[in-house]
């Protein structure tokens, strides 16, 4: 038995109330959690996303809706992923971007990048109105092994990245940017240097929460290949993937 399989079977689970699905419109949705959160360290958690599970904070759930399986938990497969003509120009445009690895603490700076990307991305949506107890339950509280990943340009914060890490792999959180640079792709550049950094460190996936394809929003994540979905109990390549 695996040291955290105890600790597995000890977990309990339990099915949220019906709410209204964030993704896609007049459906409900619903999430299983994952309980007590004293339990799921990192070798835990590990194990829970290769089922399908993400986490919000120290909230870990996954789909769990009545009538629809849409939310499919998607990873890249790093050793295999090789860029596109477009990935490597978006690689060659951000590529003079200074990272750093910080730890989760609060920083002014990223709160105020929070909120602006929220009130342009997300306006109306709930989080644009995160205060900064909100934004540290959400990006600052974790019960594994977490870190942000700070992107300036002269200086200047353009993102953030929210990242764990797995022990098969980088877990891709939520990752907040600039809104107002009207050129930049951001949030491409930011898987690609995620699947460098996977590299790296010899981890062979890049896990990048769940894919819809009805949801224009997430169409992006399956321009990056070969990508699989947990579909029917097990990791297979998505189509076109």
């Amino acid at each position: 038995m695996n040291p955290d399989d105890s600790r597995l079977i000890r977990l309990q689970f339990y099915a949220t109330a019906p709410y209204p699905c964030s993704y896609l419109a007049d459906r409900m949705a619903r999430s299983q959690v994952a309980i007590p959160a004293e339990l799921i360290d990192g070798q835990v958690y590990s194990q829970l996303v290769r089922h399908g599970f993400r986490r919000s904070g120290l909230f870990t759930y996954r789909p769990w809706c009545d009538q629809c399986r849409a939310c499919v938990p998607v990873r890249l497969r790093v050793n295999e992923f090789s860029p596109d003509r477009t990935q490597r120009r978006v690689f060659r445009q951000h590529g003079t971007l200074d990272v750093q690895i910080r730890p989760l603490a609060f920083d002014e700076a990223h709160y105020a990048l929070y909120h602006r990307y929220q009130q342009s991305r997300h306006s109306g949506g709930g989080m644009d109105e995160d205060d900064r107890e909100q934004y540290e339950n959400f990006i600052l509280k974790s019960p594994v092994e977490s870190f942000l990943a700070e992107f300036r340009s002269e200086g200047e914060l353009k993102m953030v990245s929210l990242i764990d890490r797995l022990s098969d792999g980088l877990s891709s959180v939520y990752t907040f940017f600039e809104p107002d640079d009207a050129r930049a792709s951001y949030g491409t550049f930011n898987i690609l240097w995620q699947v460098e950094l996977a590299r790296q460190q010899s981890l062979p996936y890049v896990y990048l929460g769940y894919w819809i394809a009805e949801c224009r929003k997430m169409a992006y994540k399956t321009r990056f290949r070969p990508i699989e979905g947990l579909q029917h109990g097990s990791w297979q390549l998505l189509a076109g993937g």
